[in-house]
């Protein structure tokens, strides 16, 4: 089957960035080739959609061109970094194709070097921890290099093809085994410094004498690692940000680590000019560019240029169904290459040659309208963007004009579809759940439902190397009790008041999975893991301070009185009162503040935590271990048969622990226990109210 037409865009079940108002946007600059600007997007809690410029006026242009790796492109474009096979084949060609006739570049991912795109000019090779299909021959090809050492969508972990996809054709170019899962290391394993990654910088530049870049995510300590890459001789920096597109990602990654484009281009920017490190070093800022409006805000933050991903993806006909992970792609972009479904070449290319051109003219008049002649003119100019219902910190990371406001941590109750897709799946499989596409997490696009929404878990690269949760034992055990009472993970579930059948399958999982349950009466057969009223469990509790046992409180802080009470064991916070992730954080900081924090344990609990994310970011605010609502497998399990709950309960559990890993993994952490716990360092927020951001010690995303 050709397709070479636009299909329907199917009705989004959830929220989507990439919405329908963007994707018919994109397809009217795509069947036109003409400009048509948008300003306004109410409504957006995403930052950048909070910055806006002071002036603009219409009916002026300014020139684009833009001098970059010893070319100089017609506008300040990437067509950027996807992978033959992630794509299926054609769409590569196209890309590549687009740039030439554009005068603009591409990238070509990390999937080795598809035959047809090593004919093109305009193209930089991708030089990635796995070095698919790599030799010198592809290093040679195009107008540069670039060294991947993360991206946006799934930042501290390596790229990931599943098996299904790996065919005949994507097995010789990668020069990989036919249906295997091509999952790249998550670090390189001859960087594990910045001074390794200048050797590889230099080395890449003595061979083939073309400029090198450096691809990396946007995580918490973007300024350092942007700095550094600069000071190790690379030609310029590609920023992938949070909500980047990706074909195939797992969800508790895509969802929980990494920052905003805006505030890692923002704050980079601001260091290189500090360190006196900018001039003639290029700065290429991705992730959820959605319009000519978002390049320029960019642009004007700190950018040189910016990457597509998912508008180039747009252009050609995605209609964002999220299936590139298992290759049924309906329009024939991201689909399993079998022959039997395939895009269109001419369509595809006269799509994204009229989508770019419009873009560009887009661009053009926004940068006109500021008063500017060059497009060069407008990068780092700050001065020209003021922002609206940001937060102080928020500001000030961005470096811009705006009367501080903040939003109130709390505006979703629905339950989100994402998280019902992800739990069931979880309880079916009892692996982590792969997707693909950008995140839809809050609170960029979903609306927050509890603080933790807020807040984001670094991915750890360059400046220090991440674990690979694939190839590498992450440690997630606790050890309650002062190391008497081991735990696997620091994760748990409350079956206090659950329906005798959901609370026997939970205890039989937990006991199979040996995480701990909180309960009134203690099972026979599974003492060793229960925290129950009754005293016949390996731990009590009590609504009381008992020695020997945990305080069971409400969420406030009459838990700071703990070290009044002799012997009691630790608490049991369960959310009544203030939000959890407050008390949580100012418990633990007072208790360490004593010099006490070792001698007691902190478990948590609340009716709407969910998933992972919610567990590695409490955990991050000093609770041992969360404990997950039995509604969370309820909602698991959803409407269908009640056969196998055991068997449900026993997965989804697996699943949460092996995404706890992930992230783990991710952050460079090894042992959760001792490097998790706590470490609020480990995260930021991103446009958090102040005061909440204040009591939790968290600092906003993007500052040093």
């Amino acid at each position: 089957m050709i397709v070479n037409s636009y299909l329907d865009v199917p009705s989004q079940r959830g929220a989507e960035f990439w919405d329908v108002n963007r994707i018919s946007h994109i397809r009217r600059l795509a069947t036109t080739g003409k400009g048509e600007v948008r300003v306004e997007k109410a409504g957006s809690l995403r930052i950048l959609d909070r910055v806006y410029f002071k002036r603009l006026e219409k009916g002026r242009e300014a020139e684009i061109v833009t001098k970059m790796l010893g070319t100089e492109l017609r506008s300040p474009v990437y067509l950027g970094d996807m992978s033959f096979g992630a794509l299926s084949g054609t769409p590569n060609v196209v890309i590549a194709e687009a740039a030439d006739k554009t005068g603009t570049l591409a990238g070509t991912g990390e999937g080795g070097l598809h035959p047809e795109v090593a004919k093109h000019r305009n193209i930089l090779v991708q030089w990635a921890s796995a070095r698919f299909g790599v030799d010198i021959n592809t290093l040679m090809a195009g107008r540069g290099i670039v060294i991947k050492i993360g991206q946006g969508a799934k930042p501290g972990i390596g790229g990931h093809l599943p098996g299904s996809k790996v065919t005949d054709p994507i097995s010789l170019t990668r020069r990989i085994p036919k249906g295997i899962d091509a999952i790249s290391p998550a670090p390189h394993h001859d960087i594990y410094s910045i001074e390794d990654l200048g050797q590889r910088i230099e080395a890449l530049k003595e061979a083939t004498g073309k400029p090198v870049l450096v691809k990396v995510a946007a995580t918490n300590y973007i300024p350092y690692v942007v700095s550094g890459i600069a000071r190790m001789g690379a030609d310029g920096v590609i920023i992938d940000g949070h909500g980047a597109g990706t074909g195939a990602t797992p969800t508790a990654v895509r969802d929980n680590i990494g920052i905003p484009i805006e505030l890692a281009v923002a704050s980079a920017d601001r260091v290189l000019r500090r360190e006196g490190r900018r001039e003639g070093f290029y700065v290429i800022a991705g992730g959820r560019v959605g319009d000519a409006m978002d390049a320029a805000k960019l642009i004007a933050l700190g950018a040189d240029a910016v990457n597509l991903g998912t508008s180039v993806l747009i252009a050609m006909g995605c209609v964002m169904v999220h299936k590139c992970h298992i290759g049924s792609c309906p329009t024939a972009l991201t689909n399993k290459i079998d022959g039997t479904r395939e895009i269109d070449f001419d369509f595809a290319l006269s799509r994204l040659v009229n989508f770019v051109n419009g873009f560009s003219e887009e661009l053009s008049e926004i940068v006109g309208g500021l008063g500017l002649r060059r497009v060069s003119d407008l990068v780092g100019r700050r001065d020209l963007l003021r922002g609206n219902s940001l937060t102080k910190d928020a500001l000030g990371v961005l470096g811009i004009e705006g009367v501080p406001e903040d939003s109130e941590p709390s505006i979703r109750s629905k339950e989100s579809n994402e998280v019902l897709t992800h739990l069931h799946e979880l309880a079916s499989k009892g692996v982590p759940t792969v997707t693909s596409m950008g995140s839809t997490a809050p609170p960029d696009v979903e609306l927050p439902r509890r603080i933790v929404d807020w807040l984001r878990i670094d991915g750890a690269q360059v400046t220090r190397p991440s674990i690979d949760p694939y190839r590498e034992e992450i440690d997630s055990s606790v050890r309650l009790l002062g190391g008497k009472l081991p735990f696997s993970a620091p994760l748990g579930f409350d079956v206090r008041h659950a329906e005798f059948e959901l609370r026997d399958a939970i205890e039989w999982g937990a006991l199979a999975n040996n995480i701990p349950v909180l309960t009134l009466k203690t099972t026979k057969g599974y003492e060793d893991i229960s925290i129950a009223k009754d005293g016949l469990s390996v731990i009590g509790w009590s609504d009381k301070p008992e020695s020997g046992k945990y305080w069971l409180i409400g969420s406030t802080l009459e838990g700071l009185r703990l070290v009044e009470h002799k012997g009691v064991a630790g608490l049991v916070i369960e959310e009544r009162g203030e939000p959890l992730e407050l008390v949580t954080s100012e418990i633990d900081t007072h208790l360490k503040r004593l010099g006490v924090r070792d001698r007691y344990d902190i478990i948590v609990t609340a009716g709407t935590l969910r998933d992972a994310g919610d567990i590695m970011k409490l955990v991050g605010l000093g609770a041992d271990i969360v404990l997950l609502p039995a509604e969370v497998m309820e909602i698991a399990v959803g409407e269908g048969s009640r056969k196998g709950m055991e068997e449900k309960a026993l997965n989804l559990m697996a699943g949460l622990k092996r995404e706890i890993a992930l992230i783990a993994g991710a952050a460079g952490v090894y042992k959760v226990s001792n490097s998790m716990v706590g470490n609020r360092e480990l995260m930021r927020n991103i446009n958090l109210s102040s005061e909440v951001s204040r009591r939790l010690r968290v600092k906003v995303a993007g500052s040093l």
